[in-house]
């Protein structure tokens, strides 16, 4: 079973939301409404593969207007 609950709750209830992650409950924790995070049972979550990865840094937005050599000059400066 899945619940929602805001962040504000989580943190008041947190000891009562431990005890039932035990027994296999889980949460997502909403910001003004807008999920932020789930609260799983440990060794529930799915461990992600390095291709999960490499496909979500490749799906970053792009920054437009800087050219690598600007980028290359920013890192010998020391802006990594």
């Amino acid at each position: 079973m899945h619940k929602e609950i805001g962040a504000f709750d989580a943190k008041a209830k947190l000891s009562e939301l431990l005890r039932e992650l035990r027994l296999g409950q889980r949460y997502t924790i909403t910001v003004r409404g807008e999920p932020v995070a789930d609260l799983v049972p440990f060794g529930s979550a799915p461990v992600g593969s390095s291709q999960t990865a490499v496909e979500a840094m490749r799906s970053f937005h792009k920054i437009e207007g800087v050219t690598g050599q600007q980028v290359l000059e920013w890192i010998a400066e020391g802006r990594r």
